[in-house]
């Protein structure tokens, strides 16, 4: 997927393919939109990458879209496109994206529906309001960004002020600067190390 600057029209990345040695063949998921946090979307996008999983960049209407800062990318999947069956993990960047994705029913069944796999679904920021309207927090011990607090609480999760929250199959995180501790534990539930089910 190209990255371009969305004002220039001028691609000014390319994601370089992984070389055969380090390809995992498996496919995760990264669900966002317009006005996503950047570093929230690109730290996840180009970690995942580098740990040689393919990931597919799912959006509401598919093509184009654009971070908070005019990033973004030109090709991403449609939703009602994309099975749950085909990704080993779900990833949810925050921003202002969680608040559009969670008034979009296709995205919200496919949510339930990968949850109800067990597979991993991982949420920072703003994301997990996506997970709440999916109905999907109630017991669960969540991070977010201090401002979902109460709403996480209204919803039924407990709400805990770390950078790396880990119940079950959710892992969940609170801001920017979590995402190196985030993606640890991201990638160790991933890859079988502890936690939710390992995708086969």
């Amino acid at each position: 997927m190209n990255i371009l600057n969305m004002g220039s029209e001028k691609d000014i990345y390319k994601a370089a393919p992984t070389p055969e040695r380090l390809k995992k063949n498996i496919r995760v998921a990264i669900v966002t939109a317009d006005k996503t946090q950047d570093l929230e979307f690109f730290y996840p996008y180009y970690r995942l990458n580098e740990e040689g999983y393919d990931v597919d960049v799912i959006t509401p209407k598919g093509g184009a879209f654009e971070s908070k800062q005019g990033m973004g990318l030109k090709e991403t999947k449609r939703i009602d496109e994309a099975r749950a069956s085909d990704y080993a993990l779900v990833y949810i960047p925050g921003g202002k994206a969680p608040a559009e994705l969670r008034k979009n029913e296709n995205v919200l069944a496919f949510v339930r529906d990968f949850a109800a796999s067990g597979k991993p679904i991982a949420a920072i920021c703003h994301g997990p309001q996506v997970l709440i309207s999916a109905e999907l927090v109630h017991g669960k011990r969540m991070a977010a960004w201090p401002e979902v607090r109460s709403e996480l609480e209204e919803a039924g999760a407990i709400f805990v002020d770390e950078a790396l929250v880990e119940d079950g199959q959710f892992i969940t995180g609170r801001q920017p600067g979590d995402l190196p501790r985030h993606l640890w534990g991201v990638l160790d539930i991933l890859q079988g190390k502890k936690g939710a089910k390992k995708a086969s």
